[in-house]
């Protein structure tokens, strides 16, 4: 497999294949004294930018005296004595970010630029997947999973520590499934989403149907890989807690949890080193494996700036979700048996279908409006560690059809 497969949007042919090389803009033949398409008569010194550069080239003012440079005199900045330094080019911006390393506020304003421009085809998209996601979530709550541990409030001492323990244990285990469903289906979507936000970079539209054709080929991999990275979690969970399990008593509750801890540290790192692995099995058309392998490298050396991205995307992602489902479980509870009385009064209350289905429903529009922006973070910080490492910014440009970069490899 080459080491620095090229960019392959949408619509393109895989990277593999490819020479070793990164493009870049044409370059002067040498001997000839001439660039290969070069114009003999070329700008002043000075004056010439990059073609990505507005503003600049024959016929442009001068630039202003001072860190600019000016035409006062020789040197970087152009100043009296030499001393100044230029401004560096301000970069492309064919779509919704510049094609340069990208800051925090620029992924997640990229993001939410992207759901603004396609807000059809992204609410189409996420409204689908959370939907199919929450009837998932409130059959799972339902049928499978197994009542709370009840807790007598008269106990004391011992029994009342071991009855604690219990509920604790209980409570991690009913959260598993919903998480681990919520973890593939943003997975799914961030692959779905990276085919649109990858057209959203280049400036260019997309509708639901472009990104169905572009998903269909490869559901496979997009259903296996969330699933894969699934089970290895729910493995690693499993023998955290077996350790506990097989002690059992008060001690096996407390074990349980510290193992459940360490678990979902490791969990936590596995799943930053592959969480570009999504954006890679849509745009790079790599199988489950490679992806995965793909965005370890990309992430080696990046782990911690990674994680704080994506921790704060989850922050942000928390305060809407908070925001929007309090009125929602407050007309669930309100609706269903006894209403907030009851809950507040008994708090292993057995909760029916009319809680259910309200909270389902909020669930659903916290997923409409939270999926796309985890899912545009990391299809950008994909784009981001590809572009601090193999100057995918070239490729992009070119395939953004700017000006002054050829379209020979």
């Amino acid at each position: 497999m080459n080491d620095t497969p090229g960019w392959a949007s949408p619509g393109s042919a895989p990277s593999e294949g490819q020479g070793a090389g990164v493009p870049r803009p044409s370059e002067p033949v040498a001997g000839s004294g001439l660039a290969g398409n070069w114009s003999p008569t070329q700008p002043p010194t000075g004056q010439w930018s990059p073609p990505s550069t507005p503003g600049t080239g024959p016929g442009a003012p001068p630039p202003a005296p001072g860190w600019g440079g000016g035409p006062q005199g020789p040197g970087w900045g152009g100043g009296p004595h030499g001393s100044g330094w230029r401004q560096p080019p301000v970069a492309a911006k064919p779509g919704v970010i510049p094609l340069r390393p990208l800051g925090v506020g620029e992924i997640l304003d990229g993001a939410v630029s992207t759901m603004r421009a396609h807000w059809r085809t992204v609410l189409g998209i996420t409204l689908t997947v959370s939907v199919i996601a929450q009837i998932a979530i409130i059959l799972v709550q339902r049928y499978l999973l197994p009542e709370p541990a009840a807790i007598d409030p008269n106990a004391t001492g011992s029994e009342a520590l071991r009855q604690s323990a219990d509920a604790a244990q209980s409570a991690l285990v009913n959260s598993v499934p919903p998480l681990l469903i919520t973890m593939i289906t943003t997975l799914i979507t961030t692959s779905v989403l990276a085919a649109v936000i990858s057209r959203s970079v280049l400036g260019r539209p997309v509708t639901l149907s472009d990104t169905w054709a572009e998903a269909r080929p490869r559901l496979a991999q997009l259903l296996g890989l969330p699933l894969l990275l699934a089970l290895i979690s729910a493995a690693i969970m499993a023998v955290g807690m077996l350790p506990g399990m097989l002690v059992g008593s008060a001690a096996g509750a407390g074990l349980v949890v510290i193992g459940l801890m360490v678990a979902f540290v490791v969990v936590i790192w596995l799943m930053v080193r592959f969480c570009l692995a999504s954006p890679a099995l849509m745009l790079e058309r790599q199988s489950i494996t490679t992806s995965m392998r793909r965005s370890a490298k990309l992430v080696r050396g990046a782990w911690w700036r990674t994680f704080g991205i994506l921790a704060l995307t989850w922050l942000l992602t928390l305060i809407v979700s908070v925001i929007i489902a309090i009125p929602f479980s407050v007309i669930a509870m309100a609706v269903d048996g006894d209403g907030i009385d009851s809950f507040l009064t008994d708090a292993s209350m057995d909760f029916g279908w009319p809680f259910l289905i309200v909270s389902g429903i909020g669930q659903v529009i916290t997923a409409t409006i939270t999926y796309p922006l985890s899912a545009g973070v990391m299809a950008l910080l994909y784009i981001d560690q590809r572009i601090r490492r193999e100057a995918l910014d070239l490729e992009l440009a070119r395939a953004a059809g700017l000006p002054g970069y050829d379209t020979r490899s």
